[in-house]
């Protein structure tokens, strides 16, 4: 008859002490956009080059030739959350692109029972209310070659909106920052540090609603959570280069160092940061068909027995490529090897081209 012990775990989850820092806030813009780029375990911070890049990495919008449209949809923990984006860039000129994209990270329909009883203890089912608890991530992006040939740059600036239904809600602003270089022997190389000012949240929760909730827990005094959080910087490095055999066929070899300035869990970890590797491979036909697979995610998970157990995610992709347009999926975790629920992902990518 408590359910809505829940919505008080939520309200203290998205909040924090005041001026303190949080190590996993905003955590729905690290899940990952473009089916193409999950596929390949998401290596693809040096060689991105289309509409994607403004989330992976905004240096690679200067790559891009005409207007491009994309779009995303994956699901998680049995379809109870969902997760949607969209993005549009465009060139300016032959040496400078901008673009857009908005995230969507919910779980729609939550049963809200904070009035299922009444003061004098009756039960009224017909005063159950749903809501939704959703994150937004809308972000503008700039991208610009430099006189240095091969060498390109590129800059996000982020808008967060979080909502808990009519619990809780917060803004935040953030900035991204990435560089692509790539050498005559096309080797490609990356940087993208996400949060290189740190993303500040402000919270606003509703005292009242906060009050209803508050006493959920028998011989507990819940208080009011404070409204701060900071997201603290990461950064990613990449490496990658493309092959062609026989004209028709060709090979992508990539990886990512995923760095986070914590100490957690991933296969190298320090007091200062933590190293995360990712591999990803694309084999492609005639710039057509497409076939893809990497691994990322490794952990050192802690047994039962306190030994340790390395951990890892697969995932595979496949896409078609025709004219302007583009579609891909992936499927994500293959085999159980981490924790992580395995996800399938579809995207869709239009160039204007065909229009024109």
């Amino acid at each position: 008859m408590k359910n809505y012990i829940v919505i008080l775990v939520a309200l203290t989850a998205f909040t924090t002490q005041a001026q303190t820092t949080r190590k996993y806030s905003n955590e729905f813009m690290n899940i990952g956009v473009d089916a193409a780029a999950l596929g390949m375990s998401n290596a693809v911070v040096s060689q991105t080059a289309d509409v994607n890049s403004g989330y992976w990495n905004p240096a690679g919008l200067v790559h891009i030739e005409d207007n491009q449209l994309a779009l995303m949809h994956s699901s998680y923990f049995a379809n109870i959350a969902n997760f949607n984006y969209i993005a549009y860039a465009m060139p300016i000129d032959d040496r400078s692109a901008v673009g857009i994209s908005l995230i969507r990270f919910g779980v729609d329909d939550i049963l809200d029972t904070t009035q299922l009883i009444d003061e004098q203890g009756n039960i009224n089912y017909d005063r159950i209310n749903t809501f939704s608890t959703a994150d937004y991530g809308l972000t503008f992006s700039y991208a610009r070659k430099l006189p240095l040939d091969g060498l390109n740059i590129g800059f996000n600036a982020k808008v967060i909106r979080r909502i808990i239904g009519d619990f809780a809600s917060a803004w935040g602003f953030g900035l991204d920052a990435g560089i692509q270089f790539e050498t005559k022997n096309d080797w490609k190389f990356g940087l993208m540090v996400r949060d290189i000012t740190t993303t500040y949240n402000a919270w606003s929760i509703d005292e009242s609603k906060f009050e209803q909730i508050s006493g959920a827990v028998a011989g507990q005094n819940q208080e009011l959570p404070e409204t701060t959080e900071i997201t603290i910087p990461k950064m990613q490095f990449g490496i990658s280069k493309k092959w062609i055999f026989n004209y028709d066929y060709s090979l992508l070899a990539a990886t990512n160092m995923n760095v986070r300035f914590i100490e957690s869990n991933d296969i190298i970890s320090t007091s200062f940061a933590s190293i995360n590797p990712a591999l990803g491979f694309e084999f492609g036909y005639t710039d057509l068909v497409f076939l893809r697979g990497g691994l990322g995610n490794f952990q050192n998970e802690l047994q039962i027995d306190n030994t340790q157990d390395l951990t890892f995610q697969p995932n595979f992709g496949v896409g078609f490529k025709y004219k302007g347009i583009q579609i891909d999926y992936a499927f994500t975790d293959i085999g159980d090897q981490s924790a992580a629920l395995y996800s399938n992902v579809f995207s869709l990518k239009l160039d204007f081209s065909i229009f024109r």
